[in-house]
């Protein structure tokens, strides 16, 4: 008998679309699992007004592949410039549901984020004020921290201070990586969730020099220890409201990746549910695979649930070695070429 589960339909809480034609060879593989996404806005340039962010939309909107329901939901890109007025512009738009912050130099386009929180006192405020999310990379950028361990002192040096200075504030940790985020986010108030990726429920940093340097793995945060991967994976089965989906999933050119100087991301927009269903399998929590990709999210946005529902099946399938990106040229997902053991159908 071939094992199926159907759940309410997801949302990806921590998505990249990029733009143009990069946008229209991607987008259908969000669409066709998520019927919402909240959609980051380190673009070059990057979405720092309403404007900008409709216009965007507007794009995103034309891009969806006829007969599906998709709902982009736009961010604002947090500068050391972003005024309180921008603030309550988004908050009024209906379509904005959040504000994120990168540290400049922290990631991908990161270089026109926060260089002093100092500096983002009025609109952090004002946000407070509005009940308007704030989504965190959560890494220090200092180039003296080693990178593993980038995160555990954003907690104590940042968000600490931050959860502190704001009370009231809504944040989301996003793409945690850590066992020390895992017990922060635990252990804080109601007011801070985070979300988990797919890739980091199912890797530790090995992977990236399994059989050579494989960049195709390589995402910032980076993978970490298996002791870090084994509590996400608690984290995320263990039916805690605060763990929510949100993939992460960032398509980068074949020729990036694969270069002197790879670009961090992993896509994982192709398969995203059945990569997670293979996680939560492997500690047998399935049953707590609907609460963690399509409640918890909408939850902690004060957002309706999806009423439509999805079915996932026990089934092999070969993941496509790579996938057309743009005008002219490739993408590698996540697991090319690899066997996968669910499917959504």
């Amino acid at each position: 008998m071939t094992l199926r589960i159907e759940i309410t339909r997801p949302d990806d809480w921590h998505l990249h679309l990029r733009d143009g034609d990069e946008l229209k060879s991607v987008l259908p593989h969000s669409a066709r699992q998520f019927a919402r996404a909240i959609i980051m806005p380190n673009l070059k340039p990057p979405v720092t007004d309403t404007e900008t962010a409709l216009t965007y939309r507007e794009r995103i909107l034309t891009a969806i592949p006829p007969g599906i329901v998709f709902d982009p939901l736009m961010t604002l890109y947090l500068t050391d410039r972003t005024t309180p007025d921008e603030i309550r512009r988004a908050a009024e738009s209906g379509f904005i549901k959040a504000v994120k912050l990168y540290p400049a130099g922290a990631t991908t386009h990161s270089d026109s984020g926060v260089t002093n929180l100092d500096r983002c006192d009025a609109a952090l405020s004002e946000m407070e004020k509005q009940e308007m999310p704030l989504l965190v990379h959560g890494e220090v950028a200092d180039p003296s921290i080693d990178i593993f361990d980038r995160e555990r002192i954003f907690i104590e040096s940042v968000l600490q201070p931050m959860l502190a200075r704001y009370p009231g504030m809504r944040i989301i940790f996003e793409h945690i990586t850590t066992k020390d985020a895992v017990d922060f986010v635990v252990s804080a108030s109601d007011n801070l969730a985070a979300t988990i990726t797919a890739h980091h429920l199912l890797y530790n940093r090995n992977v990236v020099f399994s059989g050579g340097l494989r960049p195709h793995h390589y995402c910032l945060p980076v993978l970490k220890r298996e002791t870090h991967r084994r509590a996400l994976l608690e984290a995320a089965s263990s039916g805690d409201p605060k763990f929510m989906l949100g993939t992460d999933s960032a398509p980068h050119t074949r020729h990036s990746k694969e270069s002197a100087c790879a670009c961090a991301g992993c896509y994982t927009a192709h398969a995203a549910l059945e990569l997670y269903a293979e996680a939560f399998e492997s500690v047998n929590a399935l049953d707590r695979l609907e609460s963690f990709a399509s409640f918890n999210g909408p939850d902690f946005y004060r957002l309706p649930r999806n009423a439509s529902k999805i079915t996932l099946e026990k089934q092999d399938w070969t993941v496509p070695p790579s996938f057309s990106y743009g005008k002219n040229d490739s993408l590698i997902p996540l697991r090319a070429g690899e066997l996968l053991h669910w499917k959504m159908i």
